[in-house]
């Protein structure tokens, strides 16, 4: 199940991010991302020592990322020198059965839907037209990968994420989708637990960082 959810995540994620298709490896997926801090992305669907080592051992460019399901001190345990565990972006892998909610925004906010290059558009305005929440997701027929949710922080806490995430979830379930997959840091976690998602494995983020002190948070 596990490694199913990953590569669909891993489909999902390329196609909300607007990246190059992921490129197949033997121990799993590479994602060209071409930032500096995030230069590509290696995502394994299954976390094992040899798994890690043969992907980590294809990597010689600085800030190359290597993402398994996995508790981040075992991950940390198996990587070569040179690469550490980010526990700051390191998150959880999550599911859900998608069912139609009809959220209502909360008063004093106006919503809109904009869908373009396969990936679906969430976003809250304020009464004076400002940004205050946003969300998006890409379609991937009867699953659907939800990313980017953020709430602006002069917004927070009135329910806003909670809409957002309900209203993906009823855009998605309109055009036939019946499970939510996404990536979640803590704080998101915590949030999507109270509508209903499934922690179903961590998710270690870890990067190449040679040169640099490998200690540790």
């Amino acid at each position: 199940m596990i490694p199913d959810l990953v590569r669909t995540w891993v489909a999902g994620w390329s196609v909300s991010r607007n990246t190059p298709r992921p490129v197949e490896h033997p121990w799993g997926h590479y994602i060209e991302v071409g930032r500096p801090e995030l230069v590509g992305r290696h995502v394994l669907p299954h976390a094992s020592q040899a798994m890690v080592r043969e992907a980590a051992a294809s990597v010689t460019v600085p800030y190359t990322w290597l993402l398994l399901p996995a508790e981040p001190d075992e991950a940390e345990g198996w990587l070569p020198a040179g690469w550490s565990v980010d526990r700051e972006e390191t998150g959880h892998l999550m599911t859900l059965d998608l069912r139609t909610t009809r959220p209502v925004a909360p008063d004093g906010y106006t919503a809109t839907v904009e869908t373009r290059d396969g990936v679906t558009h969430v976003r809250v305005w304020d009464a004076a037209g400002e940004s205050a929440a946003q969300g998006q997701m890409a379609l991937l027929g009867r699953d659907t990968v939800v990313d980017r949710v953020i709430t602006d922080e002069r917004h927070r806490r009135r329910g806003l994420g909670s809409f957002v995430m309900r209203a993906l979830g009823d855009l998605a379930v309109a055009e036939g989708a019946a499970l939510g997959v996404l990536g979640a840091t803590d704080q998101g976690r915590a949030l999507y637990e109270t509508l209903g998602w499934k922690a179903h494995t961590s998710l270690a983020e870890c990067v190449y960082r040679p040169g640099e002190c490998a200690c540790h948070s």
